[in-house]
């Protein structure tokens, strides 16, 4: 039988198993624990001999079919939830290291991902080394050296920097380091990196999963046996994904193809207008055909994603001047949503970075990342302009 395309499976993937009394949507269950009369049968559900439910901090019928559906979208073996992407990531990282380990990552990483690493992992004595993002011979160099863990974000988030995920997870096998992505630019609809020999996958399921701005969460996917590992740390640390928020994200899930299609379709116009525009120095996006990742891009994606990111002239104070006088897009620490939503690095996705870190990270404070809505790209084109034209030429232009 031929094989279920990406939207249809955005549908229906993982639903049948859980839907009740004949309904045609998953139902929310808010029970916190649930009941047996026969011990020696609660004992088996509690031992894992059988398959179903004992306390709401372990699992829950609506997890599971959230749980099921991503998934299914991303091939993997299996899956387990969080509250938010950074429990997801936090906990997976918690769950596979030990003091003394090692971890090799990228300097262009979320700024709470790139918080643990520099702050709180050397506080648990684990050692943690940051190569420059896309330069693939610094990375391989430090894997060689040995490392328990390779963690890639691609695209990074907000400097839309690209990562070849076949040549580290090659590296990272011959020194056995678990290989961790986070996906969540991407989505399953634009990359797969479990197809790459990828070992897990994280998504923050806030963003384009829920697509909506309604739901907090997050998932890991992937082996069996690191998720299974994972997902026990989370039953004991209890960073649980709540029923209702997973009920949103799936009903989200429903639209995701036909949403990042369209999203990015707008981005990559966005992208080309900005290009055009005197008060922008530069326009960060891997659908061009002179990004430094533009090719990789190519190889590993289906698409170039939503997420583009700009730089004024003026520094903070043109962006100061510029944002507030969108009116199609939300200046909110988000992104992924079917909204327009736009912010500087240092408010949204590096507020828990300081001025110095965002400076060592190559992060300038004009620095607007922006992630296309799916509003008529005209509209969105439009509303960019006149924010453009209203800005003092002062601010910009110097004499």
């Amino acid at each position: 039988m031929k094989k279920t395309n990406m939207g249809t499976q955005s549908i229906w993937a993982g639903e049948k198993d859980s839907l009740a009394f004949g309904a045609t949507q998953v139902p929310v269950v808010h029970s916190v624990s649930y009941g047996y009369d026969n011990l020696d049968e609660w004992y088996d559900v509690v031992t894992g001999k059988v398959s179903a439910h004992v306390y709401g901090r372990y699992t829950n019928p609506t997890l599971d079919a959230f749980e099921e559906k991503i998934r299914i979208l991303e091939d993997a073996e299996a899956a387990t939830s969080f509250s938010t992407g950074m429990a997801a990531i936090s906990n997976s990282l918690a769950a596979l290291l030990t003091p003394g380990d090692r971890v090799v990552s990228i300097k262009d990483t979320y700024g709470g991902t790139n918080k643990i690493f520099s702050e709180y992992l050397p506080r648990q004595h684990v050692d943690v080394v940051l190569c420059e993002t896309g330069n693939h011979e610094e990375i391989e160099k430090e894997v060689d050296k040995g490392c328990q863990v390779l963690y890639l974000e691609t695209p990074t988030n907000p400097t839309v920097k690209i990562t070849d995920l076949e040549r580290m997870v090659r590296k990272a096998r011959e020194v056995g380091a678990i290989v961790i992505v986070d996906n969540t630019f991407a989505t399953p609809i634009n990359q797969k990196p479990l197809h790459f020999g990828v070992d897990l996958v994280i998504h923050s399921a806030t963003k384009f999963l829920g697509g909506h701005a309604d739901a907090l969460g997050g998932a890991v996917c992937g082996r069996k046996d690191l998720v299974e590992s994972i997902f026990h740390y989370r039953e004991v640390n209890g960073a649980v994904l709540d029923p209702m928020s997973a009920y949103f994200l799936l009903r989200g899930m429903k639209t995701l193809q036909i949403r990042i299609e369209k999203q990015q379709e707008n981005a990559m116009k966005v992208a080309d207008y900005l290009r055009s525009v005197d008060v922008v120095e530069d326009v960060l996006y891997p659908g061009f055909k002179d990004h430094p990742g533009h090719e990789i891009a190519k190889k590993q994606m289906n698409g170039f994603g939503s997420m583009l990111a700009f730089s004024v002239k003026g520094g903070i104070e043109t962006v100061r001047h510029l944002i507030p006088k969108l009116k199609y897009a939300h200046r909110a620490a988000n992104l992924g949503s079917v909204e327009t939503v736009v912010g500087p690095a240092r408010t949204t996705s590096h507020i828990s970075c300081t001025e110095e870190d965002l400076a060592e990270l190559g992060i300038p404070e004009s620095l607007i990342r922006y992630s296309a809505g799916i509003e008529d790209a005209d509209d969105l084109i439009a509303d960019l302009q006149q924010a453009f034209d209203a800005l003092p030429e002062h601010l910009y232009t110097t004499k």
